[in-house]
């Protein structure tokens, strides 16, 4: 706060919400704030006599720098801050020249311009001097991002030296631009910096593209070691790298890794030559700042002084009033916090509260995390520091991203901030309720850290916007301490109960198998037996045919003549298999097939048995059925045997 009056009272800028921005861009840091909008040549000042004499046409007498040294300043920032005083005033103030260092593939333009000036007036320069037309030139390099033509160079609140770069994409480089598509091609890669901060004893390892500046790195660091920029002391820059603004692509660092060192800069009291920075502007002690204690005494309000006094000071909204869908009003909320902070944040949940806490709590053990419900008020004067330096600062936002699931709500608009009550009365009872209806608007932003639990859900800090970003780490740090012992004893009984029911199922599954097993070995049982009646009423029909056939041959077998018959009569014998002898008489002119019925007749089908002769060897089935005995030479007698067919 006192910060705020101490720049609208230097510097003279009215708007507010300038104020803030100029302080945001410079990392609020005061010194480099002030100096980057009234730099030491800019402010002149004079006593009345001096200014009545030099309107008389008088000279003005020299001040002797012995009294001069040996009279104490009235004040620390007398040196360009208006006094109370009717005795001096500020004469006119001469333009502020700003100094660009513009590289465009091999060629380097250094231009200087008013601060009143615009992006497109430099890219008219650029045209002139690089022979590249605007409509094609791409200029790089603003530590606010890509700009228009239209902006004016006063309100980007640059400082006096700046460097830029050309990019011509529709414009193909020729064997002469290499120096060129190197520096392009380091501005694409990734360097790793190997930054050890002393006091702590600490090592970080961060990879930044070749396009971010040396101020942004330094800035970063500020962040993770809570050492303000303008306090840290570096070791291992290269010589080269002898401008903040410079990108890391061109400072001259090693590639890919370059290590570094940072330590906290001496207070300028203990040191024997004030440091460059603090040359320009002397920082206001808690006494010296008792003279701006009273906002009323530059004309300013307290309300006006952060923005709340006047609409036309206002930010759009976080998030819209009376959303109807809350990942709609989540969007809008993620897209706003990018626009206002950068896109390096937390990843915030799109969806409900409750969407939120069923992803956090309800999974597997092993994949559950804890909740981190952060609450913004733009109403509150912390807002605007505790995003941008506690909530985009690279360790804070991997850390919430690796082990919490990380829900946003904006409680600007009282709709907003009813809705949300509701919801965590329903989520989480009316004891956190009350807990957040308690805390005032300037103590927000809020940050709650909710673990959930077997019949509840359990708030275990509520971290508010006036910490730091080693005091938040600390605090995430504890909170995910208290969740990894529960989360262990949450694994060990899912564990447990997952072995009891796989038990329970390998149990069930066995019983399973028998049955089915049993139910096979029946089944298998029962068609065998089937298969074996079947054969057997199989076999029973193929002997009762066999029969049959054989009976019906026996009855058409003509008999058998008499020994003394008047015919000739061929006498035969025939071994079977198993060794007993047929004899029977025939006529010496029945057919073969009468032998063959009646060896069929006595159980030895045709189709089943050869009939062979002893000597020579014949096999007598081969034959025609209708040649006779005598044919045959089967007379007067013959001995036979019978072999199964293969």
């Amino acid at each position: 706060f006192r910060h705020m009056r101490f720049i609208t009272a230097c510097t003279g800028i009215d708007n507010i919400a300038e104020a803030i921005t100029l302080l945001e861009l410079n990392n609020w840091d005061l010194v480099a704030a002030i100096n980057g909008v009234i730099p030491q040549e800019n402010g002149i000042l004079q006593s009345q006599s001096e200014a009545a004499d030099a309107a008389a046409g008088g000279a003005v007498p020299p001040t002797s720098s012995s009294s001069s040294s040996s009279s104490p300043p009235s004040s620390s920032t007398s040196a360009f801050c208006p006094s109370n005083s009717s005795s001096r005033h500020i004469v006119e103030r001469q333009p502020r020249m700003l100094n660009f260092r513009v590289e465009y593939r091999q060629r380097t333009v250094e231009l200087v311009l008013e601060e009143g000036s615009t992006v497109g007036e430099i890219k008219q320069i650029l045209e002139t001097e690089l022979a590249v037309p605007v409509s094609k030139m791409q200029l790089k390099g603003w530590k606010s991002g890509d700009v228009s033509d239209s902006t004016v160079l006063r309100s980007l609140h640059l400082p006096k030296n700046n460097s830029l770069y050309v990019l011509t994409p529709d414009i193909a480089p020729t064997a002469s631009t290499s120096k060129h598509s190197a520096l392009q091609e380091s501005l694409n890669q990734n360097f790793l910096l190997v930054i050890s901060h002393r006091e702590a004893q600490r090592d970080y390892s961060l990879n930044f593209p070749g396009s971010r500046t040396i101020q942004e790195v330094k800035r970063n660091i500020s962040d993770l070691t809570n050492i303000p920029v303008r306090h840290q002391q570096w070791e291992g820059w290269p010589a080269s790298a002898s401008d903040d603004s410079m990108t890391l692509a061109v400072s001259g660092i090693s590639y890919p890794c370059h290590h570094l060192s940072v330590c906290r800069r001496s207070s300028p009291a203990n040191s024997q030559e004030p440091t460059e920075e603090c040359a320009d502007v002397h920082m206001v002690s808690d006494s010296e700042g008792d003279d701006f204690e009273d906002a009323s005494e530059f004309g300013v309000d307290d309300s006006e002084m952060f923005g709340m006094g006047s609409s036309t000071c206002r930010k759009a909204p976080m998030m819209p009033e009376n959303s109807e869908n809350e990942a709609d009003a989540l969007l809008h909320f993620t897209a706003e916090f990018s626009s206002r902070y950068g896109e390096t944040h937390p990843m915030f949940y799109i969806g409900s509260l409750e969407a939120a806490s069923q992803e956090a709590f309800y999974g597997k053990a092993r994949d559950r995390k804890l909740l981190a419900i952060y609450l913004h008020n733009d109403d509150s004067v912390l807002s605007n520091v505790f995003c941008s330096q506690m909530m985009c600062a690279d360790s804070i936002v991997s850390y919430l991203s690796q082990n919490f699931i990380t829900w946003a709500w904006d409680v600007t608009k009282e709709a907003n901030k009813a809705r949300l009550l509701t919801m965590c009365t329903r989520h989480f009872g009316s004891v956190v309720t009350q807990t957040i209806r308690t805390y005032k608007t300037d103590q927000f932003p809020l940050l709650l850290i909710v673990m959930g639990k077997r019949t509840s859900n359990e708030v275990l800090n509520v971290i508010q916007g006036n910490t730091t970003v080693d005091e938040l780490m600390m605090r995430l740090m504890g909170a995910m301490e208290i969740f990894t012992a529960q989360q262990q004893e949450d694994i060990k009984d899912e564990d447990e109960r997952e072995a009891r029911e796989t038990v329970k199922r390998e149990q069930d599954e066995a019983y399973r198998l028998s049955l089915e097993a049993d139910r096979k070995k029946r089944e298998a049982q029962e068609r065998e037996e089937a298969e074996q009646v079947r054969l057997e009423q199989m076999r029973k029909e193929q002997e009762e045919e066999k029969e049959a056939i054989r009976l019906s041959l026996e009855q058409a077998l003509p008999p058998e003549p008499e020994e003394d018959s008047a015919e000739p009569i061929s006498k035969l014998r025939i071994r079977t298999p198993s060794g007993e002898f047929l004899e029977r008489r025939f006529l010496g002119s029945c057919k073969l097939q009468v032998l063959f019925d009646f060896v069929a007749s006595k159980g030895y089908p045709f189709e089943e048995f050869k009939l062979l002769t002893t000597f020579p060897r014949r096999n007598i089935t081969q034959l025609d059925p209708g040649s006779t005995l005598l044919e045959a030479k089967l007379f007067p007698q013959e001995t036979l045997f019978l072999e199964a067919k293969e």
